[in-house]
């Protein structure tokens, strides 16, 4: 058995996340939102999981969670333009940086607060 851990992130609004996400190239591998107050959204292996919680104030959680990729500047460049800052709820797009650690990484907050870390090795 292969093992691995899929985060349950809050979401303000769960029809919200599905089209931020939708965006980035997730699909919603569940029932639609409104049936189980609940999504499962995927991206190749990539898998997130998403609560109703209409209380979440995105400018104040503590969510999140890190996302291996293969090449995390190519997927930086595929999401670049396709989130747009919103000070209304923190979401945006940070650049890519090499770590200390040997990970090139950039973060990704979406319209909930959720901060997603994106990363790969530094070739």
């Amino acid at each position: 058995m292969t093992e691995r851990a899929v985060p349950i992130l809050p979401s303000r609004d769960l029809a919200e996340t599905l089209r931020f996400f939708e965006r980035l190239g997730f699909e919603n591998r569940g029932a639609p939102p409104e049936e189980w107050d609940y999504l499962i959204l995927g991206r190749g292996d990539l898998e997130l999981h998403f609560t109703a919680d209409p209380s979440v104030d995105p400018l104040r959680t503590a969510s999140m969670c890190y996302l291996f990729v293969d090449d995390a500047l190519r997927v930086y460049e595929e999401w670049a333009e396709l989130i747009k800052p919103d000070r209304a709820t923190g979401s945006r797009i940070e650049k890519p940086v090499d770590t200390d650690y040997g990970m090139r990484e950039f973060a990704v907050v979406d319209r909930s607060g959720n901060l997603l870390r994106i990363g790969s090795a530094v070739p």
